[in-house]
C-alpha cells in the first residue's frame, strides 16, 4: 500500500463515515496526461471531512482518502461495471468531466494496465480498509452503519435534467439498510423543511452502499447525495460558506446521530 493513500479514525460507535470523493492529489508522475482544467479536480466532493468533522467527536469512525476521483474512483466497482444503466456515467478511471468534456490530453487516458495499477495501489487499500471496519464495528456492537458522504452541484446537464433536491438519500431503494433505518433518517430530513430532499430518487447509491449494505448480515449502508449550493459556492473557486455551513450542520448532526443511535 502506498503510504498516506487514506487517513482512518476509529470511532466507538456503530457508524463508519465514508468520504470517498474528497480527495484532491493527483500524483506528479500522472499530471502530464491530464488536460489543464482536469488538474482542478472541480468534480471534487470539496470540504465534507470538514463539513462532518463533528461526526468523530460523537463516535463515529471516518475514512478519507487522499487522492482524487479523477485518478480512480472508489465508488465505482473495480471491474468497470455502469452504476446507472442508461445513464451517462463516469468510469472507474474517469475520462470525462461531470460536463462531459475530456479529462486527458489526447492519447493520454489510462490504458487496462494503468488502470488495473491504480486500481491495486489506490482502491483495494481503501476497500479493504472499509471492509475491516466494518467488521470490527460489527465484532464489538453486533451490527455496523455505513454513512457514504457524497456532494455534487446542482444542475449538471450531463449527468441528470433539472436541478437536484438538496439532499439525496440512497439505499438502494431499500434494499441496502433495514426499513427502519431508512425511515429513521427519511424523518429527519422531513423535519427540516428548508431543504428539499428525495428518497432513491436520482442518486440510489453507488458502488459503496451495494458492495457493503448487507442488511440481513448486519451491515447496513445508506448514502447521501448533498447539493453543493447547501453549504459552499457553486462556481469556481468553490469556496466553502461559513453561513450556508453553519445551517446545515444541525440537520447533518441529527443525521449522524440517527445512525449512531439506531438499533436493529
Amino acid at each position: 500500500m502506498i503510504e498516506g493513500v487514506f487517513t482512518l479514525h476509529r470511532g466507538t460507535g456503530p457508524l463508519l463515515v465514508s468520504f470517498p470523493h474528497v480527495g484532491t492529489l493527483i500524483p506528479a508522475d500522472q499530471q502530464p496526461r491530464y488536460s489543464e482544467r482536469a488538474l482542478q479536480v472541480e468534480d471534487t466532493d470539496w470540504f465534507l471531512d470538514r463539513l462532518y468533522a463533528f461526526a468523530a467527536d460523537l463516535g463515529a469512525s471516518l475514512i478519507v482518502p487522499r487522492h482524487s476521483r479523477y485518478l480512480v474512483d472508489l465508488n465505482r466497482p473495480s471491474d468497470n461495471r455502469p452504476m446507472y444503466a442508461g445513464q451517462n456515467n463516469t468510469e472507474l478511471c474517469p475520462t470525462r468531466h461531470f460536463t462531459g468534456e475530456p479529462l486527458y490530453r489526447e492519447g493520454q487516458a489510462p490504458d487496462e494496465a494503468e488502470i488495473r495499477r491504480r486500481v491495486a495501489l489506490y482502491w483495494q487499500p481503501y476497500h479493504d480498509a472499509l471492509r475491516e471496519e466494518l467488521a470490527r464495528l460489527h465484532a464489538v456492537h453486533g451490527h455496523a452503519v455505513l454513512f457514504d458522504s457524497h456532494s455534487i452541484k446542482s444542475e449538471l446537464p450531463w449527468l441528470f435534467e433539472g436541478t437536484l433536491p438538496h439532499l439525496n438519500l440512497g439505499t438502494v431503494d431499500g434494499t441496502s439498510c433495514a426499513p427502519a433505518l431508512r425511515d429513521a433518517l427519511a424523518a429527519v430530513l422531513a423535519a427540516h423543511p428548508a431543504y428539499s430532499h428525495v428518497v432513491d430518487g436520482r442518486f440510489k447509491g453507488g458502488h459503496i452502499t451495494r458492495e457493503y449494505g448487507r442488511p440481513q448480515q448486519g451491515i447496513h449502508a445508506v448514502q447521501l447525495e448533498m447539493c453543493w449550493r447547501a453549504y459552499m459556492d457553486e462556481t469556481p473557486p468553490y469556496r466553502w460558506h461559513d453561513a450556508r455551513a453553519a445551517e446545515v450542520t444541525p440537520l447533518l448532526r441529527r443525521l449522524v446521530q440517527a445512525m449512531l443511535e439506531w438499533r436493529p
